[in-house]
């Protein structure tokens, strides 16, 4: 899969853009806060209908304007296709493909994208909702119809909490509380789907990402994942990492704990069980690496999780390779990293990365670059040259 061309109007600090990429390798360079990123951000936004830097949709749209457009020409092969899509600050987004009206949530049928940037540091050292944000995202690529089962059961989960929350202000009791089990029966199901979905997940990158770990930092330290749940007796949001050995399918798990679980509920006015409890334990040399990992094994496993979700997203298609993106990281790596890393990716079919400094991109991967400034792409490198205050960040 490539991306032939991008079109941007009133995204972030781009008034009016058209960039034309290449097969291969593409570098943007340009000083920090000139829209480089920005660049990135739109592409990656269409494979996973979201920004990997904010939650919400309003910042992506260019001060005093109501709605941004973005507008990318893909390459399958010898088929082309055309996607739209309209971000409104306020109310649901739009989108089209090759002039049809479609609803937004199948643009991933059509772009995929795997997108690593600083910020993936997170999805390591962070709390648990980053590494279950990561999850779903790579499950919504995998399965476009996820994101319907995970608005589903936020939505599910939502209304049940407000039930919770009024219970508890009322004083009432579980017996008293008889709507709940509605509730109950549909978080159940959605829960269940989306945790048996995680689990796969998981199992399915584990040797990629340790074939991919090996490669960045040309050393095994065994980098393992494995879901921690709380439908299994775990807290991960509580700081309660060990799950509890009980046997049992989900949905008969997920009803037990929900039933041992239902008097704190009622408490706290929370909803205790599901999987917006869970996390995503990451360790290398059989330990945990938010805690344990020094600042390398970090990067490097924050790394192989992109990595591998490429592979694996790779080996799924039947549209081609992944676009892969490299946003500002090969400043972040050591020469023997920045090297190892531009040989694992050297054979995907369209990467893009972006750099304050275009030396700090090995060679390899600077066949196509484009200089960027002031939300502006000035076109390639050769033809407008960074003086050397211009490259100092």
């Amino acid at each position: 899969m490539i991306v032939e061309h991008l079109s941007l109007v009133d995204f972030r600090n781009y008034a009016h853009a058209e960039l034309a990429l290449q097969p291969g390798p593409n570098v943007l360079v340009g000083r920090n806060g000139q829209g480089k990123t920005n660049l990135a951000e739109a592409i990656a936004y269409l494979a996973t209908l979201g920004s990997h830097r904010v939650s919400s949709d309003a910042p992506l749209v260019r001060e005093g304007k109501d709605a941004a457009f973005v507008r990318a020409r893909l390459a399958h092969g010898q088929r082309r296709v055309t996607l739209e899509l309209q971000i409104n600050k306020q109310g649901s987004n739009r989108a089209r493909v090759s002039g049809s009206p479609v609803r937004t949530s199948e643009l991933p049928r059509y772009a995929q994208a795997v997108l690593f940037a600083p910020e993936d540091l997170q999805i390591v050292r962070g709390d648990p909702s980053q590494r279950r944000r990561f999850a779903d995202q790579l499950l919504i690529q995998r399965t476009p119809r996820m994101a319907g089962v995970i608005a589903d059961y936020d939505r599910t989960l939502r209304q049940r909490t407000a039930l919770l929350k009024s219970a508890r202000a009322r004083g009432m009791k579980g017996g008293q509380l008889t709507t709940l089990d509605v509730w109950d029966d549909k978080l159940v199901a959605l829960g269940s789907e989306l945790i048996d979905a995680r689990v796969r997940l998981a199992q399915d990158l584990a040797d990629p990402v340790a074939q991919a770990y090996a490669g960045v930092a040309g050393e095994d330290h065994r980098p393992e994942l494995s879901w921690v749940l709380s439908v299994r007796g775990a807290d991960p949001e509580e700081g309660e990492e060990l799950p509890a050995g009980e046997g049992g399918s989900t949905p008969e798990l997920f009803r037990s704990a929900l039933a041992a679980r239902r008097s704190q509920e009622l408490e706290r006015g929370l909803s205790l069980v599901g999987p917006h409890r869970d996390d995503l334990l990451l360790t290398v040399r059989g330990l945990p690496v938010k805690g344990y990992a020094s600042h390398g094994e970090s990067w490097s496993v924050a790394l192989a999780l992109r990595l591998a979700s490429a592979g694996l997203l790779r080996a799924e298609s039947q549209g081609g390779d992944p676009i892969l993106i490299l946003d500002d990281v090969f400043a972040e790596l050591d020469a023997d990293r920045r090297r190892r890393l531009a040989d694992v990716v050297a054979d995907f079919e369209q990467v893009l990365v972006t750099a304050a400094v275009a030396a700090d991109v090995p060679a390899p991967l600077r066949a196509n670059a484009v200089r960027i400034e002031a939300g502006a792409v000035l076109g390639p490198l050769s033809d407008h040259p960074l003086t050397p205050e211009a490259t100092d960040g």
